[in-house]
């Protein structure tokens, strides 16, 4: 009776065992491949709880997510023959998981080194046809999307697809940067100079029409002065002359008063005329009496 429980136990426990090592669970992050003694059989597998035969088959599991390759920093030659340090990433993720085992036996670490050579191939393909201004600003978005399609035709060989290729940053070896630095400040001095100059010339061109126009003003003004003065001695002399035709009797007598004390302003002046001079006619007395 003992021995009866005893083996049954025996059994279930086997049941037990041989029942762990028959399932395996894939999840949705993951991608399986099973073997039958060491030949492929199938790759297809959706996230779950899956069978199999215990040591005739065995599985291996691979994370299906995005991975991330920094890929190390390299030198690349342009179509100026300037060498451009380029610092990248490339993110993909397992595509065909067959081809990726039978491919790098589906070690990641093999994977990288095969992707990072088919991305620094690329990018020497894509560097090699475009000037140092392309580069750093003028065409990156189209060498990264270039990269991601070449690449990405390339690595389904090994069973992987790529999501995206970027470039972090483009520097400049020291030498480089020198001269590129000199021929910019050279390209600003120019510009500067063309600057400055166009500016002294508009410059001139507004002194002169400044001076052009202080001539025609002062001109103007000179034209406007003199008419008013003739119109204003003008119109004194009509005074005058009504004034005189009133009474002209009173008129040389006002006229021969402002004479007289213009004449005798200073003490020390002196005229030597005749007593019976004209210009004393009004110290002899009233003209025309007798």
């Amino acid at each position: 009776m003992a021995n009866s429980k005893s083996f049954v136990l025996l059994l279930v426990l086997v049941a037990l065992v041989v029942g762990a090592f028959s399932m395996f669970r894939v999840t949705e992050w993951e991608k399986a491949i099973m073997f039958r003694l060491g030949e492929i059989v199938t790759a297809e597998f959706k996230p779950g709880l899956h069978f199999k035969i215990p040591f005739i088959n065995n599985v291996r599991v691979f994370d299906g997510r995005i991975i991330t390759l920094d890929v190390a920093p390299e030198r690349f030659l342009t179509a100026e023959k300037k060498n451009v340090i380029v610092d990248s990433f490339v993110m993909w993720r397992i595509d065909n998981t067959s081809r990726y085992y039978t491919a790098v036996l589906g070690d990641e670490r093999h994977a990288n080194q095969r992707l990072e050579q088919i991305i620094k191939d690329g990018m020497r393909s894509q560097f090699s046809r475009r000037t140092i201004n392309d580069v750093i600003s003028g065409e990156r978005g189209t060498i990264m999307r270039n990269l991601t399609e070449d690449a990405n035709q390339q690595a389904q060989e090994i069973g992987i697809s790529i999501v995206d290729v970027r470039v972090k940053r483009v520097d400049l070896p020291a030498e480089v940067s020198n001269s590129v630095y000199s021929r910019m400040q050279a390209e600003r001095t120019r510009v500067a100079k063309e600057f400055r100059s166009q500016g002294k010339e508009e410059a001139e061109k507004i002194r002169a029409n400044a001076d052009r126009q202080h001539q025609v003003i002062i001109a103007n003004a000179y034209r406007d002065a003199e008419e008013t003065r003739g119109e204003g001695d003008a119109l004194a002399a009509e005074i005058y002359a009504d004034a005189y035709n009133q009474d002209q009797g009173f008129y040389a007598f006002t006229r021969s008063l402002k004479a007289y004390r213009s004449s005798f302003r200073n003490s020390n002046n002196l005229m030597l005329l005749e007593p019976d001079s004209e210009f004393f006619e009004y110290f002899n007395g009233t003209p025309g009496a007798q």
